[in-house]
């Protein structure tokens, strides 16, 4: 009895120990230097409760016994301490420099970021994450310095990326994929939760050691791991959401369709307005104008869902780490017809401890998408048809299998009607990829050397089936069975690659610090496709609405074509690289590439680097300099070769036939132009400068670079004759500045937030043609070049100086006299071009230089908030300096009787004094203002609000951690000039209707187990 008293006893006062609240206070200094630090937050663990430190570094809080106080602060490591009974706490904490203690995955290793001599930057990939696309590459855009990228709306299709500006004429310009060791040109196949990090080496010195692939930069992304000794996790991810067309071009409705046809003088057009009277009748609103107002925009367009599911699970033992994952995603076109993109992922990773000294593992993953591709020229169709015509017409009443209307009923020469193509299309694409790397890794000496030995095996799988259906809307307008046609192209595709890699390090006293690499590399690409045609028969057993019949055996045997191709690139490489450092604050690193392939005659090339880097926040004299943390200096030079371009074209000969006497003769004609194709080569130095400022809250990135591409291909014109070749003798300078900022902080012990921004600038110029005087590209009627001492693909052309506003102002000008006096119609309303050297006469001398496609800069950043359990997150992204040829507007020149977009039936010169900038109705239709002028030409200087996501995470014991997400991706964009969906046109700067990218609204739920 007595004993249990004494328990009683002892639990009581127990107790009241723990239930003693004592009132703690001290002081949070830095390690380092000693001086207090203010802001850091003092939480009392487990609970909501907390302090912050005053501008002293002082603080007081009120606390139980037992309990432990977490000292947090950013920059600094996270130090936790138990309180039984004191009442004073000092606390010094460590510096912490997260991200240059980060390990970014560089060329055939990894290194910490503090140690890069190079432009290396990295992707977060809950940024990737943040954007609901099909393309993780999307997720890039606006995320990192020196990358651009021209983002594509139809379901399943790759963004279009530039590292540091377009290097090549002839070669790609897209950057090497290096996933897991396999090489790829777009990794279409991966979902976001499949990626543990992305790693992008811009520049030639870091880039070089990946060979004559690595010509445009590189991207390195290492798929999802387990974890040794964690028990397994398992994840479920999910979105759903709509998405919709953004920017909706507005083009003219009936009635101003209608004025702008009448003012133009026309008789054509002016008798279809009253054939589409005639034949749809009158409208109510006013008679003047058809019964008809098609917004063929709004009837094309429709919402489209989008949605991803995604399952993981993690782990591992002290001998075994494993990921597996599985992943579903549907995303349906904003066309409105039969338009989507759907992709299934499984995905395999296992990582062993076979011994002490020996490691092995291996990853899987199998991808299987299939897509069906939007019928592109509908985009144009929509943008020229007449909104006087509607979509359907009832006095087909025979037609199957639907009435749709035709313009040509009603005067015009096309149909317009986009709707026959679209819905009577079937672009079904299969696409089937298997990605695995296996490798061992010995070692040899511990932690000092080992050797990894690695297999990655690559298989992909096309399989594409076009079908143009048949449809009947009267004897004349229709597409017969005997017109429709099916396209069958198949392909396979493998690629090897085989790495012995020896690594060693070793550190030599307290000042030396050795890395050195060395290896080898064996490449082996194979491709085979085969491809027939045909149009189908009425005799054969094809059914318009049975897809079991769409076969070649369905066409008719004379219409049948067929074709065989193949190709195989194989290569050996050695590789080195040496990283040194000396008394931790003088940086120097070299590698070497020497790769053989057998694309070219000559058949190696030799690929230095180097790279120098000087930290010197670690020197002496930067003791007193309180706001810096860390700086460094860094510089690097590179070599890079680009196996991209073509092979040279053997001389072949060719039967022609001619005449003499009256008399044909066959003969032989033979080529006497002959390719020369080998290497193009790209030197690149890179100045950068990384720091750390105001305790840790600020991290800078700048870099300056200088890109030289020698050899470059370009046509050669013949001395003599007419015949061309393509040359290894022209060059192109590419050259830029990058920053890139982050800037953290507190606002209190819930409140933190974060702003992080990027800027570059971009200079493209042609430096050499050989001698030639210039190239010329685009088309006739809108033509582009290149020149030495221009961007590449410079659009050429006439200056405006304003509009002949009256018959007076035409009178007065020499130019437009001397045009009249030669049968050229021009009257006010009409353009006034600049006869830029004088001589009184407006013809091809008076062209000049209107504006590059390449933008001279872009940016992007983002804003993140986070309060308590609650996160909100702002994108952005926007670049300027070029221009974009709005190409519909120019097309009336090939024909005309089709719409015009809003702005310029608004607008229009309607008489004197109206406008100085916009033709009339007359003018516009008329050739003297159809030339390639500045009308044509828009900025596209554009902001984006890129990805506005706001999540809650719910965090309870014995409950599974829940993630909620709303997100809005691409919801706002503000245009300086452009009169178009989307100023993302590509990198020629042709705006040709592409397919629209669309915002995209969704909710988004994470669970983990």
């Amino acid at each position: 009895m007595k004993t249990k008293f004494s328990l009683i006893l002892l639990l009581f006062f127990s107790l009241i120990s723990w239930s003693q609240q004592i009132e703690v206070s001290g002081v949070v200094t830095s390690a380092s230097d000693g001086m207090p630090l203010p802001g850091v937050s003092v939480i009392v663990e487990g609970t909501s409760r907390g302090a912050v430190t005053d501008f002293d570094g002082k603080y007081t809080i009120s606390i139980q016994s037992g309990q432990k106080l977490n000292f947090s602060y950013i920059g600094f490591k996270a130090q936790s301490i138990a309180i039984t009974n004191q009442t004073t706490v000092n606390i010094a904490l460590e510096e912490d420099v997260e991200s240059l203690n980060e390990v970014v995955v560089v060329g055939y290793g990894t290194q910490k970021k503090a140690d890069l001599t190079g432009a290396v930057s990295t992707v977060k990939t809950e940024a990737i994450s943040r954007t609901p696309a099909a393309q993780i590459t999307q997720g890039f855009q606006g995320q990192v310095a020196g990358v651009q990228i021209s983002s594509q709306g139809s379901p399943g299709e790759t963004p279009q990326i530039r590292i540091r500006g377009t290097n090549s004429l002839s070669g790609s310009n897209n950057p090497l994929f290096v996933v897991d060791g396999n090489f790829f040109d777009n990794i279409d196949f991966l979902n976001p939760s499949e990626i543990e990090s992305v790693s992008v080496l811009k520049d030639a010195s870091s880039a070089s050691i990946y060979g004559v692939r690595a010509a445009n930069g590189v991207i390195v992304i290492t798929t999802r791991g387990g974890s040794y000794n964690k028990k397994p996790e398992i994840s479920f991810s999910s979105y759903v959401g709509v998405q919709r067309a953004q920017n909706i071009l507005k083009m003219a409705n009936a009635e101003q369709f209608t004025t702008f046809a009448l003012e133009s003088g026309s008789q054509a057009e002016i008798e279809s307005v009253e054939q589409a009277i005639q034949r749809f009748g009158r409208s109510r609103v006013n008679p003047n104008i058809p019964n008809v107002n098609t917004d063929w925009y709004d009837e094309v367009l429709r919402d489209a869902p989008i949605e991803n599911y995604d399952i993981q699970v993690t782990g591992g033992s002290d001998k075994i780490s494993y990921s597996l994952g599985g992943n579903f995603f549907s995303q349906q076109g904003i066309l409105d017809m039969k338009n989507s993109f759907n992709r299934s992922n499984l995905r395999a990773r296992i990582d062993a401890k076979a011994t002490d000294w020996l490691k092995v593992g291996g990853n899987v993953l199998y991808s299987n998408a299939v897509q069906y591709g939007d019928e592109g020229s509908a985009w144009q169709l929509t943008y020229f048809a007449v909104p006087i015509l509607p979509v359907f017409d009832n006095n087909f009443t025979e037609a199957d299998p639907l009435p749709y209307s035709d313009a040509r009923e009603i005067g015009y020469r096309g149909s317009q009607n986009p709707f026959p193509l679209m819905d009577n299309a079937d672009r079904r694409g299969e696409r089937r990829r298997i990605v695995s790397n296996f490798y061992t890794d010995f070692e040899i000496l511990p932690k000092k050397l080992n050797f990894k030995s690695s297999l990655s095996y690559t298989y992909r799988g096309t399989n594409e089936r076009i079908v143009q259906l048949p449809y009947f809307v009267t004897d004349e307008y229709q597409r017969s069975i005997e017109q429709s046609s099916i396209t069958l192209n198949n392909g396979v595709g493998e690629n090897y690659i085989w790495d012995n890699i020896l690594t060693y390090k070793n550190n030599f006293g307290e000042d030396h610090d050795l890395t050195l690499i060395a290896g080898t590399s064996f490449r082996d690409e194979y491709g085979r496709n085969f491809g027939a045609s045909g149009n189908f028969s009425p005799e054969s057993s094809f059914v318009r609405n049975n897809d079991k019949t769409w076969y070649i055996q369905n066409t008719s045997p004379d219409s049948r074509t067929a074709y065989d191709g193949g190709f195989r690139n194989y290569g050996f490489s050695y590789f080195g690289r040496a990283e040194y450092q000396l008394m931790d604050k003088y940086l120097l690193n070299l590698s070497f590439r020497a790769e053989g392939t057998n694309k070219y005659d000559e058949t190696y090339v030799y690929l230095p680097a180097f790279g120098l880097g000087w930290e010197i926040s670690k020197e002496s004299f930067m003791g007193n300099v309180d706001f810096v943390n860390y700086l460094k200096l860094r510089a690097s030079w590179g070599r890079v070769a680009n196996d991209a371009v073509g092979a040279s074209n053997p001389l072949s000969a060719n039967s022609i036939t001619t005449v003499f006497n009256d008399t044909f003769y066959n003969g032989i004609e033979f080529e006497t132009v002959e390719d020369n194709i080998s290497w193009e080569f790209t030197d690149e130095l890179n100045i950068g400068l990384s720091a750390y400022l105001f305790d840790n809250r600020l991290s800078l990135e700048a870099d300056y670079f200088v890109k030289d591409t020698d050899n470059l291909v370009i046509n050669v014109l013949q001395f003599i004759g007419t015949g061309s070749s393509r040359q290894n003798v022209g060059g192109v300078r590419n050259k830029g500045i990058e920053l890139a900022a982050t800037w953290r902080g507190q606002f209190s012990d819930d409140f933190s937030y974060s702003i992080s921004g990027n800027f570059s600038t971009l200079d493209n110029e042609i430096t050499s043609l050989a001698g030639q005087p210039v190239l010329e590209t685009g088309t006739a009627e809108a033509r582009q070049r290149i020149i030495v001492g221009q961007p590449i693909n410079v659009f050429y052309g006439w200056e405006i100086d304003g509009v002949y506003q009256n018959e007076a102002e035409i009178l007065a000008d020499p130019a437009a006299q001397a045009a009249i006096a030669q049968g050229t119609d021009i009257s006010p309303g009409y353009f006034r071009y600049k006869d830029r050297n004088g001589d009184g006469i407006l013809d091809a001398e008076d062209r000049t230089y209107l504006g590059s496609p390449i933008p001279t800069f872009y940016y992007g950043g983002n804003i993140g908030l986070n309060y308590k359990d609650f996160d909100l997150n702002i994108a952005f992204y926007g670049q300027g300096g070029n221009v974009i040829f709005n190409s519909n507007r120019q097309e009336v020149i090939r024909t005309q009787g089709r719409n015009i977009d809003a702005d310029l039936a608004i607008n229009r010169w309607r008489g004197e004094g109206s406008t100085n900038s916009y033709p009339s109705s007359e003018g516009y239709r008329q050739v003297w203002n159809q030339r390639l002028s500045e009308f044509f030409l828009q900025d596209g200087d554009f902001f984006r609000i890129q990805n506005i996501q706001l999540g809650y995470t719910l965090k309870q014991e014995k409950l599974p951690e829940i993630r909620l997400t709303l997100t809005a991706d691409r919801p706002f964009l503000w245009t300086k000039s452009f009169n178009g969906f989307n100023p993302e046109v590509g990198f020629d700067g042709r705006d040709t209707q592409t397919y629209p990218t669309p915002s995209v609204y969704s909710l988004g739920v994470q669970v983990k187990f």
